[in-house]
């Protein structure tokens, strides 16, 4: 049965949500703030400040909190004297650039986290079936085009429209080009030589680290990168987004016109869907499967790990059915995570323990089949001896976690704080160094409350005995604005 797609757009003045909802369930959810939009596709003029050999990079200012990240490939790429040579043939990047260049330059990644943008000096310019390369040379075809036929027929009709307008730079034709038009992929190549000519005007007066141009909203972007052949509708629930999107529609893809539609309701189109509580589960680290298993997600700087477990489900038959069972239910369900959470990066999957090698090949295949849905490119290593698979999924944005959570201030982000015992322990300990060093006349302790209630209970004898040890008064003070790990040591 063919799925039935639908693309929710919820906009707010400070927020633009976007929500890609297969036969029913949440699959994507692209988020917009006002204060923070992405920058990938932006183009900056940056200033080189700091060249390091060692790692064949550059730190380039481009008016950002953090300094972007240029690396010497993104360089080469750049100068048609690389041309079809290998990567390990560019040049030293002390050769390429110097402290104090200003460079152009287009974000490749968003910041994330304490990295700074990934940047690239190949400068190119998306519509809906080309992406135009400014200063480029070659006519590309997507790898998903198989047809010869049809890959031939779009060389030849890009390679003439070049040649009757006399345009330079090369083009890449997406795989949304499939089937086009010669009037669309004309009217693609016209449009994106006058935003280039805009652009390349803009460059001559720009100063060091300042933005020349900006990727379209969020709203427009997922008409242009988001809409495929089974999408169904396009709901819209502001009147303003919705007018722009039809004259974006008009100008660029006719074809979305009737697919848009304007929700009016006085239900919240997110509401409609149930996406809201979608939203809420991603937040959760444990996943429930509906036989009963779990799964428990884990996301770190350096990689996220998924442990997959039976739960209450305990089979029909016997042990070796149930895990099987728990595991192919998983294998799906971490397929539609990695696109709901937007997971990228190293993804470690422990599945549960299985000694059937046919179980352990058809849930590896179950999981490439649930993937194969996914537009980032991702990549399945086999199932390993201790029941793990290693998942790469390329990282171009933050994830739903770091866009929509911030770290914990009370554990730092770690999940867990210390016990009261232990901050109790950390506190006499404290004293008695304290003591030795500055020999104050009283000390007063300042903590949570629970804290200093187990100080007065259960390790009373313990205070009284530290008090009598240093022959020196302590009193206890709660404050309820402290948190438990929290505490500190006042000298009189």
């Amino acid at each position: 049965m063919a799925s039935k797609d639908e693309i929710l757009i919820n906009v707010t003045p400070r927020e633009t949500r976007v929500a890609v909802v297969e036969n029913g369930r949440l699959q994507e959810l692209h988020l917009e703030r006002t204060l923070s939009r992405g920058i990938v596709g932006n183009i900056f003029k940056g200033k080189v400040v700091r060249v390091l050999p060692g790692m064949q990079a550059a730190f380039v200012d481009i008016g950002l909190e953090k300094n972007g990240f240029l690396h010497a490939a993104d360089i080469a790429r750049n100068d048609p004297a690389f041309a079809g040579r290998p990567m390990r043939d560019v040049p030293p990047i002390q050769e390429l650039v110097h402290e104090g260049k200003s460079v152009y330059v287009q974000v490749l990644k968003d910041p994330i986290g304490s990295k700074g943008a990934r940047l690239t000096m190949e400068l190119s310019m998306p519509s809906r079936n080309l992406v135009y390369l400014p200063n480029g040379f070659d006519i590309g075809i997507s790898q998903k085009i198989e047809s010869a036929e049809e890959r031939q027929r779009l060389h030849d009709l890009v390679a003439a429209q070049i040649e009757k307008h006399g345009l330079k730079g090369g083009f890449i034709i997406r795989t949304l080009a499939e089937s086009a038009s010669d009037e669309d992929i004309a009217n693609d190549m016209l449009f994106q030589e006058r935003l280039w000519g805009y652009v390349s005007s803009a460059m001559k007066d720009a100063a060091p680290a300042t933005l020349i141009h900006e990727d379209v909203p969020l709203s427009l972007r997922t008409m242009r990168d988001l809409v495929h052949d089974d999408l169904e509708k396009i709901r819209i629930d502001s009147r303003e987004s919705f007018d722009k999107a039809r004259e974006f529609a008009a100008d660029f893809m006719p074809e979305l016109i009737d697919k848009l539609e304007y929700y009016p309701g006085e239900q919240p189109l997110f509401g409609l869907y149930s996406i809201e509580q979608e939203i809420e589960s991603a937040m959760h680290r444990k996943v429930m499967l509906k036989s009963g298993g779990d799964m428990i997600i884990d996301q770190t700087e350096a990689m996220t790990t998924i442990d997959v477990n039976t739960g209450s489900y305990v089979g029909r038959r016997n042990h070796e059915e149930t895990l099987f069972k728990t595991n192919l239910e998983a294998a799906t369900e971490i397929a539609h995570q990695l696109r709901l959470r937007n997971l990228g990066g190293i993804i470690i999957v422990d599945f549960i323990d299985m000694q059937s090698a046919k179980h352990k090949k058809q849930v590896l295949s179950a999981m490439n089949s649930a993937i194969a849905r996914d537009r980032v490119k991702t990549n399945v290593t086999d199932i390993s001896p201790l029941g793990l698979v290693e998942i790469t999924r390329k990282r171009t944005r933050e994830s739903l976690e770091q866009v929509m959570c911030e770290t914990c201030a009370v554990c730092s982000g770690r999940g867990t704080i210390k016990t009261v015992h232990t901050v109790c322990y950390e506190i006499l300990r404290e004293i008695l160094r304290e003591d030795r060093q500055y020999k104050a006349q009283a000390y007063t302790i300042v903590a949570a409350q629970n804290v200093v209630d187990l100080l007065l209970d259960e390790e009373a004898s313990s205070l009284a005995d530290l008090q009598e040890f240093i022959d020196r008064p302590i009193s206890l003070q709660a404050d309820p604005y402290y948190q438990q790990q929290q505490y500190d040591i006042a000298l009189a």
